[in-house]
C-alpha cells in the first residue's frame, strides 16, 4: 500500500479515537445526571463514531484508487493540452511566418505580372510593326503589280487602236485606183529582180 495513504489512514483513525475518547469523557462527567439521556447520548456519538469510521475507511480504501485514476486522467489530459498548445503555437507561427512572407510574395507576383505584361506589351508593338511592314511592303507590290498589269493593258489597247486607226485609214486611203496602182508597182519591182 502507498505510504501516505497509511499515513491518511493513522491520522484518520487518530482522529476518530479522539473524538469518541472526548464523547466518552463528556459522557462521564454527565453520568451522575441523567443516566437515561446519556446512554442515549452514548449510543448516539458511538453510531457517530462508527458511521465516520465507516465513511473514513470508504474514503481511505476506495478514494486513492478513485482519486488516482481521476488525478490520472486530468494529468493525461493537461498533458494532451500541452501538446495540443504546442501544436496550436506551432501553427500560430507557422501561419504568421506566412503571413509575413504572404506581403512578400503577393509583391513579388506583382512585379513578375507587370515585367511579365511590359514584355507582351512590347513582343506585341513588335509584331504590330512586323505586320505594318508586311502590309506596306504588300502594297507596294500590289500597286507595282497593277501598275504593271495597267502598262501592258494600255499598251495592248494602244496597239489595237493603233492598228484599228490604221485599219480604218487605209480602208479610207485604199481606193480601188490606189490598190491597182500598188499592184503595179509591186510587180514592176518583181520583174526586175533575178529569180
Amino acid at each position: 500500500m502507498n505510504p501516505k495513504l497509511k499515513l491518511y489512514g493513522r491520522i484518520v483513525a487518530s482522529t476518530l479515537f479522539s473524538v469518541l475518547f472526548l464523547a466518552l469523557s463528556a459522557h462521564a462527567e454527565e453520568a451522575g445526571s441523567a443516566s437515561q439521556q446519556s446512554a442515549e447520548n452514548l449510543f448516539k456519538w458511538i453510531n457517530f463514531a462508527l458511521v465516520a469510521g465507516v465513511i473514513v475507511w470508504l474514503c481511505v480504501k476506495k478514494g486513492p484508487g478513485f482519486f488516482g485514476r481521476r488525478a490520472d486522467v486530468i494529468s493525461s489530459d493537461i498533458q494532451k493540452s500541452t501538446e495540443a498548445k504546442k501544436k496550436a503555437d506551432q501553427q500560430l507561427l507557422d501561419a504568421e511566418t506566412k503571413l509575413q512572407n504572404l506581403e512578400k510574395e503577393v509583391a513579388d507576383l506583382r512585379a513578375t505580372a507587370q515585367r511579365e505584361s511590359a514584355a507582351e506589351a512590347d513582343r506585341i508593338r513588335g509584331l504590330a510593326v512586323t505586320d505594318q511592314q508586311k502590309i506596306a511592303e504588300a502594297g507596294k507590290a500590289e500597286v507595282v503589280a497593277a501598275e504593271r498589269a495597267a502598262r501592258l493593258e494600255l499598251k495592248a489597247l494602244a496597239a489595237n487602236l493603233a492598228v484599228s486607226g490604221a485599219e480604218s485609214l487605209l480602208v479610207k486611203q485604199l481606193t480601188p485606183a490606189a490598190q491597182e496602182a500598188l499592184i503595179n508597182n509591186f510587180v514592176k519591182t518583181l520583174d526586175g529582180r533575178p529569180n
